[in-house]
């Protein structure tokens, strides 16, 4: 039986290559150090800009990875909705698997991947909570639905089923009607303070340009290449 469900699974696919196979060959662009920007925010915001001009689905996307205080790590795809010197902030429940990893252990990345301009930008650093302010400000700048959603959802914690949330959600829908939605005590900004920021730019025969921006402890930033 064993044989029977290997062969099975060998000419599931014919014609398709094994996905050790699968490559592409970056031809794009490169980086260099004369190229980059001496300050990394500013040349985060230029290759942002790059990628929203060039139509790249969810340009803000970025993964996070968070950890526990014990080191177990866990990732998800959160959406960028600002960014300056101060660091890089995104919204979420604070009881959430990931509010609560970075109450633990502050240390976190974020990851984002422009797959059509063959590049990446890795950030390494601290997480803080935003102001109320801040959040109260955003907050009220969402969708209303989005905003019943907050309400509806215990972020990470196991529900019976999807009807409960609709009806939870359909609920408050009518309770607020008209009116201002209150933010969840539980809901709110993080913001990333980095410490290292990476930009990764695709080359052929994967010889790709990596430049590092490292903080030194005088708060200014110093430019190193990687090898690929």
């Amino acid at each position: 039986m064993a044989g029977m469900k290997n062969e099975k699974m060998k000419t599931a696919d014919p014609g398709r290559a094994p996905v050790s196979q699968l490559r592409k060959e970056y031809t794009l662009a490169g980086l260099s150090e004369r190229e980059a920007d001496a300050d990394p925010i500013e040349q985060f915001r230029k290759w942002l800009e790059q990628a929203i001009a060039a139509d790249v689905p969810e340009p803000t996307a970025m993964t996070l990875a968070t950890s526990t205080s014990s080191g177990k790590p866990s990732a998800r795809i959160v959406l960028l909705k600002r960014y300056d010197r101060s660091g890089f902030v995104f919204f979420t429940n604070y009881g959430s698997r990931k509010g609560k990893e970075l109450e633990q252990n502050p240390n976190a990345a974020l990851v984002f991947h422009w797959v059509a301009l063959e590049r990446q930008v890795r950030i390494i650093g601290i997480a803080t909570k935003v102001s109320r302010e801040e959040t109260e400000a955003y907050f009220h700048t969402r969708p209303v639905g989005s905003q019943i959603g907050a309400l509806a959802s215990n972020q990470s914690e196991v529900i019976p089923g999807r009807e409960l949330l609709e009806k939870t959600a359909a609920m408050l829908g009518k309770k607020f009607e008209g009116k201002d939605i209150p933010v969840p005590e539980t809901w709110g900004g993080f913001r990333i303070l980095p410490t290292e920021i990476e930009f990764w730019q695709g080359r052929p025969n994967r010889l790709h340009d990596r430049l590092r921006y490292a903080l030194r402890n005088d708060r200014a930033w110093t430019i190193e290449r990687l090898s690929p």
